[in-house]
């Protein structure tokens, strides 16, 4: 039979973001950042895989989840790295988590933070890649002006099952794997947003940043600051990512300074909700190379 999912931690705002955190435990903390229309409650089975190892506190990004809309509506990359760097700078020095968009606000932060980053995880990383996928394009589609807003108008008119049977066939290598009960709570949640005001532009306005993020050029583009990230890395990828090129995992591995590649065979783009023990037992090994000074070094 299959194990029944644990519930969502418990949330509270820290500063002007919602964060979910595991109980006070390990003296060692970690931060987690969700991918695009995704939340902190992707993190929820990553979390307690490592709450043996770390205290964790995954933040839902502004006007994702249950954090309110930014006051000056920018959700930039930019912009949500200094949601990042404000709750690190409340944790203290931290492992750093990131998925996706999450990803490559976890890459801006730590170039920009190194004093804040212990290590960086990042799964299935959303850096700049200009080869056309079907995944990206819609992700563009929703950038462009208008059209993005007339899109997701149209989304709202097809039942929330439906369309979180649609997001989760796209991220999960195994449709079928989904607990039950994590897809009706997906559900609940997409009702709720769906409800929301500030939710469609939240949506747009970060899908607009993590485009731009890929024609930006000069020493601010991600792959330029992903050379400059001092903490040591880890990069974990699903050979089944339909989002994300497994082929953008051997140039992170060019680009880090210090990095460990983890290859999935069986994973798709959210391996740490599809697999989070082993992601949790890569993660586990960074640490505590890390502690010992024996973090990798391109392996």
């Amino acid at each position: 039979m299959v194990a029944e999912p644990i519930p969502h931690w418990p949330g509270r705002m820290i500063g002007e973001v919602h964060v979910r955190s595991t109980p006070p435990g390990p003296e060692e903390q970690a931060v987690f950042v969700h991918g695009l229309a995704g939340s902190s409650t992707n993190w929820t089975d990553l979390m307690d895989a490592l709450k043996d190892t770390v205290t964790g506190h995954a933040l839902d990004l502004p006007g994702a989840g249950s954090s309110p809309a930014p006051g000056d509506g920018d959700y930039t990359v930019e912009a949500h790295a200094r949601a990042v760097i404000g709750l690190l700078e409340h944790t203290g020095p931290a492992h750093l988590f990131g998925n996706s968009l999450g990803g490559a606000v976890s890459v801006r932060v730590a170039a920009a933070r190194p004093d804040l980053v212990r290590t960086l995880t990042l799964v299935s990383p959303a850096l700049p890649d200009l080869l056309p996928r079907y995944g990206p394009a819609r992700v563009a589609a929703a950038a462009v002006p208008r059209l993005g807003e007339w899109v997701a108008d149209r989304l709202r008119l097809i039942p929330a099952e439906h369309r979180i049977n649609a997001s989760f066939a796209m991220v999960w290598a195994d449709m079928n794997a989904v607990h039950p009960d994590r897809l009706r709570e997906a559900v609940e949640e997409l009702r709720r947003r769906d409800e929301i005001p500030h939710a469609t532009q939240a949506m747009i306005g970060s899908a607009r940043g993590i485009v731009a993020e890929y024609f930006r050029r000069g020493q601010e583009n991600l792959w330029r600051q992903a050379a400059k990230v001092q903490a040591p890395t880890l990069i974990v990828h699903g050979r089944h990512d339909r989002l994300v090129r497994p082929a953008m995992a051997a140039k992170a591995l060019r680009t880090f300074r210090s990095v460990r590649l983890v290859l999935l065979p069986t994973a798709g783009h959210v391996a740490m909700m599809e697999m989070p023990q082993v992601v949790a037992a890569e993660a586990r090994r960074l640490i505590r190379e890390t502690r010992l000074g024996n973090a990798p070094l391109a392996s």
